[in-house]
């Protein structure tokens, strides 16, 4: 598998490259086709999947561990979660928080007008739609069952294709189908986590090159890959302990202190009231944006399913590898805590990006202060980002602290992206065994590589079309894990009934035992 994957990703990385910005036009068309042909697609398997999950979570099911009964979370809640956020989100969040608003405005949104009042709002709310509960729960498709594999039926996970119980066995088909599934998910995970880092080290590359006074080009760019792959080989060096988990720490601390510091020196009541309005919002439109009928119903423009099919592709592209993560470091959690852990620390996390960082760039524009808008139409997001950041007091260590935390962003993503693609890559891995040092480094190289070929060519078209196209075939492999949970829930049901009964029975009979020797000592005081 190693081998085979490797050169695909060479062989499309080349390509882009060789096609240059010239491949921008065919790419752009490319997604309005999938998204005007396959866009159902997208919302079934996401309602399905969002439904189905936060069912699990509120009934009984919720309550099943993963692991024995003795067994106790490796991590606190705060380290959990830290991790859990750290490594789904890299640094898009820090940059698509301040654009996609500036990006929706202009669109006749829900029926608005584009640049009305009424459309700020809109615009505000919509990208946290996409970064929020439903865009988590995906996780839990993968989560759930890789982490009820390993930790109760004690199965030794190391690819997707081991946590489908219906493709055990022996017979050509489920070997090939297994085989199929593992290349699919690396495509996936390849394709997403490519076109995160290629929208991001532009944006990274202008601020340093505005700090540095020098001219942001191709060398600079070319040189933040060798400085990222860097961290990234020290990272891997240690692993997930002493490695991974420190880098989420810092991850999620300076990402804190920035969103506090825009908070406190912006206009704190406007992005307050901006927020409250939008949380409102979103509960209205909640049913009609998961169901792709909300640009439809109003007579506006597809910008809203659009969007939302982009963002769709590329959470599902997040999906396997977060699914593994999650449930490596979720042993003695139960379902229900892991499911909800993921919203609370995820789906909160990514929505106070919005509701801040977009929020302030929604009241440069909106005030008149800055014309952000004609700046992203003439010359690109990244020069944007710069000017908002170059808005707040002491803009230099502004400038300094976003690189900073755009930086620790990204390493901790690709880090954990290249531990879990060497993982299906190795041989079989004994269990608590990591990957080979020189296969963690070989595929961060093509990480690198494969992004670059997508900077190369250029364009935030680009991102979403790579992203779209990587994550459709893992709609099938989402549909097998949901199918895999309920299965494995249900065959233990009358397992999980029996044991709640006892636990009941013991509980009753320790009260009873309680009640009587308070009973006792009652009559020996009144004596």
């Amino acid at each position: 598998m190693f081998v085979p994957t490797a050169a695909l990703f060479l062989l499309v990385s080349v390509a882009l490259i060789a096609g240059g910005s010239g491949l921008k036009t065919t790419l752009s068309g490319l997604m309005n086709v999938i998204s005007a042909k396959l866009g159902w697609l997208y919302f079934g398997i996401y309602i399905v999947n969002f439904v189905f999950f936060l069912y699990i979570g509120l009934s009984h099911f919720g309550r099943v561990k993963l692991g024995k009964t003795n067994d106790k979370p490796a991590y606190s809640t705060f380290q959990w979660g830290s991790m859990v956020f750290a490594t789904a989100i890299d640094a898009s969040i820090l940059m698509l928080s301040m654009v996609d608003p500036l990006r929706y405005v202009q669109q006749p949104l829900f029926g608005a007008k584009p640049m009305s009042a009424a459309n700020y709002q809109n615009a505000h709310m919509l990208g946290q739609f996409d970064w929020g509960p439903m865009a988590w729960m995906m996780f839990a498709s993968a989560a759930v069952v890789i982490g009820y594999m390993m930790y109760v039926k004690d199965v030794h996970v190391m690819r997707i294709s081991a946590a489908i119980p219906m493709l055990d066995g022996d017979q050509p088909y489920k070997a090939f189908l297994r085989k199929l599934i593992d290349y699919l998910v690396v495509i996936g995970i390849m394709g997403g986590i490519g076109s995160s880092v290629g929208m991001e080290i532009p944006v990274l590359s202008k601020i340093i090159a505005q700090l540095l006074g020098i001219s942001d080009s191709i060398w600079l760019k070319l040189g933040m890959f060798v400085v990222l792959f860097a961290i990234f080989t020290l990272t891997m060096l240690k692993g997930i302990k002493g490695g991974i988990d420190r880098l989420s720490s810092a991850h999620i601390w300076t990402a804190i202190a920035f969103l506090a510091i825009v908070l406190l020196v912006g206009p704190t009541m406007y992005i307050l009231k901006m927020e409250g309005h939008s949380l409102a919002l979103l509960v209205t439109k909640f049913a009609a944006m998961s169901t792709g009928t909300a640009s439809v119903a109003s007579g506006a423009s597809n910008t809203v399913n659009q969007e939302t099919i982009f963002y769709w592709g590329w959470w599902m592209t997040y999906m396997p590898f977060m699914g593994l993560f999650i449930a490596r470091i979720s042993r003695g959690r139960t379902i229900r805590q892991v499911i909800f852990g993921m919203l609370g620390f995820g789906a909160l996390g990514c929505m106070s990006f919005y509701a801040i960082l977009g929020g302030y760039s929604m009241y440069l524009q909106q005030s008149g202060a800055i014309n952000l808008i004609h700046i992203l139409n003439t010359q690109g997001q990244a020069v944007v980002i710069a000017t908002i950041i170059a808005t707040l007091p002491m803009k230099y260590l502004m400038l300094i602290i976003y690189a900073g935390s755009s930086f620790i962003f990204l390493a901790t993503t690709i880090s954990s992206s290249a531990f879990v693609v060497s993982s299906f890559a190795s041989g079989k891995l004994e269990p608590g065994q990591q990957p080979s040092l020189f296969n963690r480094l070989v595929w961060m190289a093509i990480f690198m590589i494969f992004s670059f070929g997508i900077v190369f060519v250029g364009g935030f078209k680009t991102v979403q079309v790579i992203s779209s196209i990587a994550g459709l075939p893992l709609v099938i492999v989402c549909v097998l894990l949901i199918m895999s949970t309920w299965k494995m829930l249900r065959q233990n049901d009358d397992v999980f009934v029996a044991d709640s009964a006892i636990t009941r029975l013991n509980r009753q009979i320790e009260r009873r035992k309680a009640n009587t020797a308070a009973a006792k000592l009652m009559n020996l005081i009144n004596l």
